[in-house]
């Protein structure tokens, strides 16, 4: 008989497609062999509005789930399904209620801060057991945060990439890949070019709600390049000729631009308050930590371009230290919980 699996995960309304959808094809992949069958269902998320960010709670409570045997839920708010054996690996829940409430708000009136109250017992509620069996997270930041914020203790559970094909090739440039949202601090790096006393390029890859700005503060710096929205196929192929990654975000639940790096031999650097990528970056050792100022990241860019030998060693030693990461590892620590849960 067929172990049936519902993996729950959101649609945005807006379409927006990243890492957390490649994240959800690699896990259906992995969980599906000759005695189980892992399907996606989706569920329509707007997070437009509290009023839409309400409604999509909603639509995943009234989820009908009983014709499968186990369900994993995903990102923020797919935990709210119910389900006898229901675990979650949890790629995050929404920070703008969380770490970046501050940020994003300030001094927030009350509405916002009932918003806010609102949300997180939401969350609590629908991650506590027995309403959730267990919670795995993507990264120790998730983890963290979820302890932190609604006191429910979670699993780290690293998940590895989805593209594969990966090339050595020469070390020319730097590659900037993400969306361009000012979460991702792509403007520290803008700046830090102003400071790199070498003509090496820079090239940006993706989109997001800041590319605006991002382009007027480059102030048509010829080395600095914006390619837009590229294919996978030729994403793989930036890699394979870049000459250091800088990723450079704030409290990052995960980031594949680190393992994509170092699955192609290049170095990364990340800042001090980047999250995630410090559990993979070792200064010195698989690129540079650094605090988050322009001229800091630029000292690396430097270094990278002046000691090339050193820079590639540095490349090979992060894809060394990160092959442990598998998704057969991910499938049968899964697999094993949802059959212990069972019944």
């Amino acid at each position: 008989m067929t172990y049936r699996i519902a993996v729950v995960v959101p649609r945005m309304a807006n379409g927006e497609i990243g890492g957390a959808e490649r994240f959800f094809t690699g896990l259906v992949k992995s969980l599906n062999s000759a005695n189980t069958y892992a399907e996606f269902v989706e569920v329509m998320t707007d997070e437009s509005t509290f009023e839409t960010i309400q409604e999509s709670y909603l639509r995943c409570y009234d989820l009908e789930l009983s014709n499968y045997d186990a369900v994993i839920s995903t990102k923020s708010p797919t935990f709210l399904v119910r389900h006898p054996n229901h675990i979650c690996y949890l790629v995050h829940t929404m920070r703008v209620f969380y770490d970046m409430f501050d940020q994003e708000f300030g001094h927030s009136n009350n509405t916002l801060k009932t918003q806010q109250e609102t949300i997180q017992k939401l969350d609590t509620g629908g991650l506590q057991y027995p309403r959730t069996k267990k919670v795995f997270c993507i990264g120790h930041e998730v983890s963290q945060r979820l302890l932190k914020w609604n006191g429910i203790k979670s699993q780290v559970l690293h998940p590895p990439l989805v593209l594969n094909n990966f090339n050595l090739g020469n070390y020319e440039y730097l590659l900037l890949p993400g969306r361009l949202h000012r979460w991702k601090r792509v403007d520290l790096v803008i700046e830090a070019m102003r400071y790199v006393k070498h003509p090496v390029h820079l090239k940006i890859v993706g989109t997001g709600e800041d590319e605006k700005q991002l382009r007027i503060l480059a102030n048509n710096d010829e080395r600095i390049e914006f390619l837009g929205r590229v294919s996978d196929q030729q994403l793989l192929d930036l890699y394979t000729n870049a000459l250091a990654v800088p990723f450079v975000p704030i409290r990052e639940d995960y980031g594949y631009v680190t393992l994509e790096a170092f699955a192609h031999a290049k170095p990364v650097i990340t800042c001090e308050d980047s999250g995630e990528p410090l559990q993979f970056v070792k200064n010195g050792d698989t690129g540079f930590v650094v605090p988050p100022h322009p001229k800091e990241i630029a000292k690396a860019i430097n270094y990278f371009v002046e000691n090339p030998e050193k820079t590639k060693s540095m490349g090979h030693k992060g894809k060394e230290d990160t092959s442990y990461i598998t998704w057969s590892n991910v499938s049968q620590t899964l697999l094993s919980c949802l059959q212990s849960q069972r019944g």
